[in-house]
């Protein structure tokens, strides 16, 4: 008589998981397999307008690609200038997310109303006002990468002065430039957050008060709870807020207008979507990389 073979904890989990992402996954199958072979047809290939309203489709190859990569003057440009505003913009989203879903944690009067202003850009995110909020990035962004002249915080102090002085000091070049960057995209930052700190604000309230309780007995500072409890206690919540963060950071990039110009305006129907499937490897790449590395520090508490 066989034995059945009992399965441990780690894949009881593993199959609960499994069998959770399964009807997502059989969707993704039936809309979108279907989407991403003709994606990677059309990429392979030369599309010709017929008079009639149809399509043909001859093969070349690898030569959208080429062209994308080797011959397009600014496709590459544009690429590496969206990862790096990915690098500039998703830690300190994070950062920023989590700080203020701590603040929004806290009891407070009117707290409600500032959870909703926070959300506020996402849901204002559309048409003619996400236009007036590109005018008022625009003149922020403006403001803190002019010229000396023009960068003044009040009527005698001039930021340039202060990086001087942080120069002088020692402070690396690098964390500078670093820093300027974010302050002139501290409106992006902050728009692009509102998500993230609903994320970061439902991770606080499922940790366990009884952990803060041990923590205060034993007489831990706030610094410490904060590294020791809530820091891990959320850490999973980060890896879902990274990836979403990333994948939101790249939907709206110059990439994504570079793709649509050249389909819509050049009506190189081939070379668009060589560009989409070429940025959206890039970020396959990314999630990949920064999957693994956060993935090794999160703490799951059973």
């Amino acid at each position: 008589m066989s034995k059945t073979k009992k399965l441990s904890l780690e894949k009881k989990h593993a199959r609960t998981g499994f069998l959770f992402i399964l009807p997502w996954f059989i969707g993704f199958l039936w809309f979108y397999g279907k989407g991403l072979f003709q994606a990677i047809r059309f990429s392979l290939s030369k599309m010709e307008m017929l008079g009639s309203g149809g399509y043909t489709l001859k093969f070349v190859g690898l030569s959208n690609f080429k062209f994308s990569l080797l011959e397009d003057p600014e496709f590459n440009q544009i690429l590496v200038s969206s990862i790096k505003d990915v690098v500039i913009d998703v830690p300190l989203i994070i950062f920023f997310s989590l700080f203020i879903a701590m603040l929004c944690n806290k009891k407070f009067k009117g707290r409600t109303l500032v959870r909703a202003i926070l959300f506020l850009p996402i849901i204002l995110n559309t048409g003619a006002i996400n236009d007036a909020l590109e005018v008022a990035r625009t003149a922020i962004s403006g403001g803190v990468a002019a010229s000396s002249s023009e960068v003044a915080l009040g009527s005698a102090f001039d930021i340039n002065n202060l990086v001087l002085m942080m120069e002088n000091l020692g402070f690396p070049v690098a964390v500078l430039d670093y820093l300027l960057q974010a302050i002139s995209r501290i409106f992006e930052i902050v728009q692009a957050s509102g998500v993230q700190i609903i994320l970061f604000i439902a991770a606080l309230q499922s940790v366990p008060g009884a952990l803060y309780e041990v923590a205060k007995i034993e007489g831990a500072t706030t610094y410490e709870t904060f590294w020791k409890v809530t820091f891990p206690m959320v850490s999973p919540i980060i890896l879902t807020n990274v990836v979403y963060t990333i994948v939101d950071s790249f939907v709206d990039s110059e990439v994504v207008e570079k793709a649509y110009e050249m389909a819509f305006t050049d009506f190189n129907w081939g070379a668009s979507v060589a560009m989409s499937l070429i940025s959206s490897a890039v970020i396959c790449l990314i999630l990949v990389i920064v999957s693994k590395l956060i993935s090794k520090k999160v703490f799951y508490y059973n």
